[in-house]
């Protein structure tokens, strides 16, 4: 008996417990789940397998997730620049300051043309005009064109154009305006008869009234080019349809004497057409100028930029002129100038005249016939504007010629003295600018 007691009591307590202990251990894998804890705990990327899990539920969220990721791409064609921003950056960087420009001067319309963005074709034009103006630099562009928009936000030269009167004594058969047709697009001429001036004092002496007249003839002209219903972008160094041509007729004109009047009109309408109008003159024609002017325009070229100079083209006989353009456009001109087309005075616009009629004038002025230019009214005035009959230059001296500086190829108001009022003695001082 003792023997069989103590047999069983080493073995029962001792050994059997602690196997028994393992075999239950052992189903319930508690080291098992003990290690897995312990690495969750360690490496913590039990929280990624859980998200990869839940993810699958959420299907619809994880591609709306990638979607919205990849949004900006399908935007990048939208976002490509055009050919003309691609091809100049510095037209790119003139319109990104443009919202300032606009905004440090408070007015938004320039030739009629109200300033958008890069995606506004007339606006796009403007301001390659006034990249083109300062060869590319864009901030000479912003100064310029900030000057311009403010210009015309002072003196609102399209009120000139259409509302204003102006005294037919003053201006009357001095400035016209012609629009042609070519190849279906509109060839705008504008007309400055320095030789039809009446009374230099009179004309040019209130400075500002002569710069607001001509700059309403401009107006008028720049609205026959159509900028605002452009539908394409002209090339930065290609040919620009919207672009006019411009005639100095200098018949009965002296050169060696200016009056100071003149100098200082000619002076002001300098600096605010150079300013304003930029890159708008595609050629400009100085007729029934003599042989002797010719030096001039060579001395020029030593001075001015080749791309100024370029469109300058003196002409001593006017009858000349219709020789420098296409046969369908040589017919439309006048028979003065060599062309098959009426007088200036029978059918060109011109600024409405305050004193040509007893009421108010029309807007837009067409100049009356010969049969209409006798008025009632005490105006020789309409007869002395024609400045351009052909017997004229052969009773009249050949004028003299003092050399001329023009700035600026946007220089396009260079009034000369007219020899109309021949009695009466010049003691004015030679002109050292010399007639523009």
């Amino acid at each position: 008996m003792p023997e069989t007691e103590n047999t069983p009591v080493p073995i029962a307590p001792n050994v059997p417990e602690k196997e028994t202990l393992e075999a239950v251990d052992k189903p319930v894998e508690i080291p098992t789940a003990v290690e897995k804890t312990e690495t969750v705990a360690k490496d913590e990327p039990a929280s990624a397998p859980v998200e990869e899990e839940v993810a699958p539920k959420d299907a619809t969220t994880a591609p709306t997730a990638t979607a919205e990721s990849e949004a900006p791409k399908p935007e990048e064609p939208k976002v490509e620049k055009p050919a003309y921003l691609s091809k100049n950056p510095a037209l790119v960087e003139l319109f990104d300051r443009l919202p300032t420009i606009l905004g440090n001067v408070g007015h938004t319309e320039m030739w009629g043309v109200p300033l958008k963005d890069s995606d506004d074709i007339p606006t796009v034009n403007v301001l390659i005009k006034f990249l083109r103006a300062n060869e590319g630099n864009v901030k000479a562009a912003e100064t310029q064109l900030s000057k311009a928009l403010q210009w015309r936000k002072d003196v609102n030269p399209l009120a000139l154009a259409e509302s204003a009167q102006y005294s037919a004594a003053k201006f009357g058969g001095l400035g016209y305006l012609t629009t042609y047709e070519e190849n279906g697009r509109p060839l705008v001429f504008t007309w400055n008869i320095y030789g039809a001036v009446k009374d230099i004092s009179a004309t040019f002496a209130d400075t500002d009234e002569f710069v607001q007249w001509r700059a309403a003839l401009m107006e008028l002209a720049v609205q026959d080019l159509k900028l605002k219903d452009a539908t394409e972008v002209i090339e930065y160094d290609g040919e620009d349809p919207y672009q006019m041509i411009q005639v100095h007729d200098y018949m009965n004109v002296k050169f060696f004497r200016m009056d100071p009047s003149v100098r200082a009109a000619t002076k002001k309408v300098i600096e605010v057409f150079a300013t304003a109008y930029p890159e708008l003159l595609s050629e400009k024609f100085f007729v029934n100028v003599p042989a002797i002017m010719g030096w001039m325009f060579t001395a020029m070229k030593f001075v001015l930029s080749r791309n100024t100079t370029r469109k300058f083209h003196p002409i001593t006989n006017g009858a000349n002129l219709a020789r420098e353009f296409s046969p369908s456009i040589a017919e439309q001109i006048p028979k003065s100038y060599g062309g098959k087309g009426p007088e200036l005075k029978e059918n060109a616009r011109f600024i409405p005249l305050a004193e040509d009629k007893g009421k108010s004038p029309e807007k837009s002025t067409v100049a009356e016939s010969n049969e209409e230019a006798p008025s009632k009214e005490e105006t020789p005035k309409v007869e002395a504007a024609a400045p351009i009959k052909e017997e004229v230059p052969l009773k009249e001296e050949p004028p003299k010629v003092e050399a001329a500086k023009e700035p600026q190829e946007e220089a396009v108001e260079e009034p000369a003295k007219a020899d109309v009022t021949k009695a009466e003695s010049l003691k004015e001082e030679p002109a050292k600018d010399g007639a523009q």
